[in-house]
């Protein structure tokens, strides 16, 4: 996602009316008018200086802009070839310098989010893969990463929505239904312990007499 630079508009100032004399030809009005002029001029150069400074400042903005997007993405690059090694800690650092830069780059957010799956860090997976959703709601693969983020926190029925929403961005999807199919499995294995749980509370009782036992 590339981030929108605006530039200030710049508001001329209106200049003021001159004092128009009700006697013409007095004596002063001629020096009047030659301060008049004087002061005309010295506005008109005042305001030159504040549109030149106006357009310098924007000049200056979009390249700093322009740099900026340069070094996040000299960064991202770095960060990539890093975590295509398997050096994934190295990865997020040099992900984190790029963010500091273009922070509203769903892109890296994904990127930070599979990672940090990776070392098991589910809880800022999460984080990161839903900031990614929230930039580009469009995005199937970043719901996809958001729903195993979810999955590894413990939220299956959580990651079901999420698989859900990338197969209906992507329909032909296979990650999103092999993804959402493993997550109908744990639901289910979750529900059968549950019901387990409640109907056998003795057997459940009975593995740590046996463990005190032994």
């Amino acid at each position: 996602m590339k981030i929108a630079w605006k530039k200030n508009n710049k508001n001329s100032k209106k200049r003021s009316l001159s004092a128009i004399t009700k006697f013409p030809n007095l004596p002063f009005e001629n020096q009047q008018d030659q301060h008049e002029d004087e002061a005309n001029r010295s506005s008109n150069t005042q305001l030159n200086k504040e549109e030149n400074g106006d357009e310098g400042s924007a000049s200056l903005e979009s390249s700093d802009s322009s740099d900026a997007k340069q070094l996040a993405q000299s960064f991202q690059a770095q960060g990539n070839k890093l975590a295509e090694d398997g050096k994934y800690r190295e990865a997020l650092g040099k992900w984190e310098a790029a963010l500091t830069l273009t922070p509203e780059s769903a892109v890296l957010h994904e990127q930070k989010a599979q990672v940090l799956l990776e070392i098991g860090d589910s809880w800022n997976a999460l984080k990161a893969a839903t900031r990614a959703t929230e930039l580009e709601p469009s995005w199937a693969e970043a719901w996809i990463t958001l729903g195993r983020a979810q999955l590894n926190f413990g939220e299956p029925d959580s990651a079901i929505e999420s698989f859900d929403k990338a197969s209906a961005i992507k329909p032909d999807s296979g990650e999103a239904q092999v993804d959402k199919q493993a997550a109908l499995n744990l639901v289910k294995r979750r529900k059968q312990l549950h019901s387990e749980g409640l109907s056998s509370t003795q057997n459940r009782y009975a593995v740590g007499d046996n463990a005190k036992s032994s």
